[in-house]
């Protein structure tokens, strides 16, 4: 492999950057993949056999809308699963080179270069495109001035998740937490419950011990007399959620004001669009679920080299 390969299994991510699974996990999430595609035996993969073959990985056209090439831990992981060995020609991260340009080789038997294919550039293009749409969505934000957090949801697609995840710290933003079990989260429908947990300040106290001392505890909430509430009852977090800016500014400062050290986190429809609408000296985070939900993938192609 060539040095200037991107972060993979076992290499170090660059700085900043959201490291890639384990091996292990790589692995088994490679082999999940394939047998969604490949569940049972396919002739044409037979008769394609197990001479050595060589192929060219492909973008196309992604520098004409800013692309970032992301996914290439997953998408290295299915070619090895495969029995295959990938090498890069274009770092993880990088913008991608306008037009058609060849963004690795990829070479093994030809049933596991064919067998690989469609998964692997599924990979790449659904990752790119979340990296691209998060890298914008940074670029807006550093444009305006402000230094805080654009992190993401979990707002992902079922049995992505990880990849997405990962693809947005690639393109700079935040991956915000992982599922249910990071970020201790009270959001609006838990809080419609707190009356019968005895009250706000009870429930988060409620949390706090089930949590333990190493999770840090948000509550969602819809008005800065919410927000106060929570930041006194004892929230690291308050996140204001769809709120207008004009108020979620005012109430972030009110915020700032009372509790100081509490982080304010701005979210509920922000899209790039509006985002500088949202940033202000009193928010810490703005998290954009479209980074994900809405990101178009980048679409890049496999032409196998005659021998």
């Amino acid at each position: 492999m060539a040095g200037s390969e991107p972060p993979g299994p076992g290499r170090t991510p660059g700085p900043g950057r959201t490291p890639a699974p384990p091996p292990h996990r790589l692995r088994s999430l490679a082999r999940s993949w394939l047998d969604e595609d490949a569940p049972w035996p396919d002739a044409a993969l037979a008769a394609a056999g197990v001479a050595e073959t060589r192929a060219q990985l492909l973008s196309k056209g992604g520098g004409r809308s800013g692309g970032v090439l992301a996914g290439v831990p997953f998408a290295e992981a299915v070619f090895g699963v495969s029995g295959c060995r990938v090498t890069w020609r274009v770092p993880e991260g990088s913008a991608l080179p306008p037009g058609r340009a060849l963004v690795a080789e990829v070479e093994g038997p030809a049933a596991g270069v064919l067998g690989g294919e469609r998964v692997a550039l599924n990979i790449l293009g659904r990752c790119s495109g979340v990296a691209s749409m998060a890298a914008r969505a940074v670029g807006v934000a550093r444009a305006q001035g402000w230094a805080g957090v654009v992190g993401g949801t979990r707002k992902t697609t079922p049995g992505f998740r990880l990849a997405e995840k990962y693809a947005l710290g690639v393109g700079g933003a935040d991956p915000h937490r992982g599922g249910l079990g990071g970020l201790l989260l009270l959001k609006d429908n838990h809080r419609a419950l707190a009356a019968a947990a005895g009250g706000l300040e009870q429930m988060i106290l409620g949390v706090r011990r089930a949590g333990g001392f190493t999770h840090k505890l948000g509550v969602e909430c819809s008005s800065a007399e919410e927000a106060l509430e929570a930041a006194g009852a004892g929230a690291d977090i308050v996140l204001l959620d769809n709120l207008a800016p004009q108020e979620l500014h005012a109430a972030a400062a009110q915020v700032k004001a009372a509790h100081p050290g509490v982080t304010v986190e701005a979210s509920g429809g922000i899209v790039l669009e509006t985002l500088p609408q949202f940033l202000g000296p009193h928010i810490d985070v703005v998290s954009m679920g479209c980074l994900t939900h809405s990101a178009p993938a980048l679409d890049f192609a496999l032409r196998v080299l005659e021998p």
